[in-house]
Formats: structure tokens, C-alpha cells, sequence
């Protein structure tokens, strides 16, 4: 049985704040604005074959509804739930839908700062999950589904 030949699409999401990056605490979140993040992982994608979408909001009900969208269209899912990654059973309860690779990413190392943001809500239901790599983490996530997705 050979690989399929379609096109593999990735949705990423990206939570509350994340819109002001390159603004809002450089020296812990960096200096790359989100739309340059989003370049960079479509470019990535496009060198690995394969189509990424991205979205951001500052709404939990966004999230959640962009995660339900994602049910058959998407063949992986990177997100960073940001804030929400510490209270939001519902953003957990909408990924439990899936059934798809799905990567948690979190620019700074929850687990070196403040014990409340020390607990993820979906850490233990997600594929994989990276933190502390900065910007990077996205690429990184990206790499790893590819390589999931091209297991046979």
C-alpha cells in the first residue's frame, strides 16, 4: 500500500495575548511578532508538503469552535492555548474530539514559572507537548506531525 498523496493540512491555534507578541514581555515571550510566525510556518509547511492555517483569538469560544471545525479537515493540530491552557475544560473537552495528532505548545517553560500556570488542562489528553523553546516550538511542532503523520 503506497502513501497517500494528498495534501496533509495542519490548523494551528493560538490563544489569548498571543496577538500582541513582539509587544507584551519580550524578554519572556521574544520579540517575533505572531504574523511572522505564522510566515515562517507556512513556508515550513510548504518545504514539508503540506498546507497549514493558522488562527488566534483572545475568546475561548473561538477556540473551541475553531478546534470543532477542525473534526475532518485537518490532519493535525498544533495549539497553544496560552492562558486558557490553565483553566479551560472546555478547550479540553473540544480536543477530546479529535482524532488527529495533536501538539501542545507554550513559548515560555510553564513549569519554571508561576505554580498556577504549572498545570495544564490538556497536557495529559494531547499528543506531545513543548514548552520553553520560544517561537521555535511551533517549528518544532510542525516537524513532529510531519513525521507522525508519515509513519507508516
Amino acid at each position: 500500500m503506497g502513501k497517500s498523496t494528498q495534501l496533509k493540512k495542519v490548523l494551528v491555534i493560538h490563544g489569548p495575548n498571543l496577538n500582541m507578541l513582539g509587544k507584551r514581555e519580550p524578554g519572556l515571550y521574544g520579540t517575533l511578532p505572531l504574523p511572522d510566525i505564522n510566515q515562517k510556518l507556512t513556508e515550513l509547511a510548504k518545504t514539508l508538503g503540506m498546507g497549514v492555517d493558522t488562527f488566534q483569538s483572545n475568546h475561548e469560544g473561538g477556540i473551541i469552535d475553531k478546534i470543532q471545525s477542525a473534526m475532518g479537515n485537518y490532519d493535525g493540530l498544533i495549539i497553544n492555548p496560552a492562558a486558557y491552557t490553565h483553566t479551560s475544560i472546555g478547550i479540553r473537552d473540544a480536543l477530546l474530539l479529535l482524532s488527529v495528532p495533536v501538539i501542545e505548545i507554550h513559548l515560555s517553560n510553564i513549569y519554571k514559572r508561576e505554580p498556577f500556570r504549572h498545570r495544564s488542562m490538556i497536557s495529559d489528553i494531547v499528543t506531545a507537548q513543548l514548552a520553553g523553546f520560544g517561537p521555535d516550538g511551533y517549528f518544532m511542532a510542525l516537524e513532529a506531525i510531519h513525521k507522525i503523520l508519515e509513519q507508516p
